[in-house]
């Protein structure tokens, strides 16, 4: 093994056992190099109980438009089981959902973006003043266009219509 070889370990150092451990600095006294391994890096990984589940999502999409609004908030997210339904989404009532977790001194902060209601009025820049469509039926603000079909879908209360 090259000397070259050698430093690529010690900066990957803190993956070896403590038999490879001691055979890599053996190696290293021997050839006369100076060479140390890398410190334990840590993981990014938080702890399940600093956090709370603020929300359950069946559906990813939904998962991630909640995430990005408290992120462009500057409150740290994370969503446990998004990969799992990621993978397989028919499995997302059996796990409970995407669950939507943020530290607990945050989750105040994080309810209130999250239960802002949908404005019926958007500034566009550039175009001026949008008027959000409401359910013909319920009159909520919760719709959504299906281009493919032409058709809004409300989320309040499941009433389908043609756009005119």
């Amino acid at each position: 093994m090259s000397d070259e070889e050698l430093g690529q370990i010690a900066d990957s150092g803190d993956e070896l056992s403590a038999i490879a451990h001691a055979a890599f600095q053996a190696e290293v006294a021997r050839r006369g190099l100076k060479m140390e391994i890398a410190p334990h890096r840590g993981e990014d990984v938080f702890e399940f109980n600093e956090t709370i589940t603020l929300r359950q999502f069946r559906d990813l999409p939904d998962a991630l438009l909640a995430k990005g609004s408290l992120e462009s908030a500057g409150i740290q997210v994370y969503l446990v089981d998004d990969n799992m339904i990621r993978m397989d989404w028919f499995i997302s009532n059996l796990l409970g959902g995407i669950k939507l977790k943020v530290r607990a001194e945050d989750a105040e902060a994080a309810s209130e973006i999250l239960n802002q209601p949908i404005p019926a009025m958007l500034d566009v820049e550039g175009v001026g003043n949008f008027e959000q469509a409401r359910c013909p039926r319920c009159q909520s603000l919760d719709v959504a266009f299906i281009e493919s079909m032409h058709d809004w879908t409300c989320s309040a209360c499941g009433n389908e219509w043609k756009s005119s």
